[in-house]
């Protein structure tokens, strides 16, 4: 198809050239023949027809099958989308380290974390709207406060509310999953989304128990594997967008 397309520019193009050149041959036999005023309106002439084949030649080159995850406007998105969850991941980490282990910085660091939410949220403002944008900030702070029963109940070895703090918090990620996946059904899959956060939220617990026990080392190896699935769903998220505006890109 798109070598169906590139051969009638060919022609197109090659057509319009050899019009541009008989014109331009019988504006040099007839021009010791014309008036000022002929020669005024055989140059206007001349240069519509280069406007043309300027235009041509730049139509021809453009695939209007562009593929929107090539463009620099979503390497910049695709950049930008990384960043921020990427900043989530490393100020959830410097937050809960604070909680049990420096309590005294837990304040600045929760503060950065929950600004961080309301830049993700932001970020889909352009594509979704206003109102969107709101939510998915308002579902990121639930999800950074849901986090506070989890580590108090870890804290004090107190299993029962540890469970229920945990269902909690599981009921609050399946939320995000869903709204993430209503607001683009087609290439957020429900399912697909369900599974990013789950497992976002199993992964958390797992380097959260390791830096309640001061095992730093470990910790260190299991952020490292939150991280890597949370910057697949980034991924996920802004090839999501191009996709489904790729008018945009």
């Amino acid at each position: 198809m798109g070598g169906t397309s590139q051969q009638g520019c060919s022609v197109h193009f090659t057509d319009q050239v050899i019009y541009f050149l008989t014109i331009k041959t019988k504006s040099n036999n007839m021009n010791k023949k014309m008036t000022i005023q002929g020669k005024f309106f055989r140059f206007m002439s001349i240069a519509l027809v280069l406007s043309t084949l300027a235009f041509s030649f730049q139509s021809c080159n453009k695939d209007p099958e562009m593929n929107p995850l090539s463009t620099t406007k979503y390497h910049q998105l695709d950049d930008a989308m990384h960043q921020l969850w990427s900043d989530h991941m490393q100020w959830t980490y410097a937050t809960v380290d604070a909680y049990f282990n420096e309590p005294t910085s837990l304040q600045a660091k929760l503060n950065r974390l929950m600004k961080n939410q309301e830049e993700i949220g932001a970020a889909i403002v352009p594509y979704y709207g206003q109102a969107a944008g709101d939510q998915l900030t308002k579902l990121l702070k639930e999800h950074i406060n849901g986090a506070v029963p989890v580590l108090e109940a870890a804290k004090n070895n107190n299993q029962a509310a540890l469970d229920a703090a945990v269902a909690n918090w599981r009921a609050n990620a399946k939320e995000i999953a869903d709204f993430l996946s209503a607001a683009n059904p087609q290439n957020w899959e429900q399912s697909h989304m369900r599974m990013h956060m789950d497992d976002h939220i199993s992964k958390t617990i797992t380097y959260s128990v390791a830096l309640l026990q001061k095992n730093y080392a470990q910790a260190v190896l299991d952020y490292d594997a939150a991280y890597a699935d949370m910057m697949h769903m980034a991924d996920s998220l802004s090839e999501g967008i191009a996709k489904q505006f790729p008018s945009k890109f």
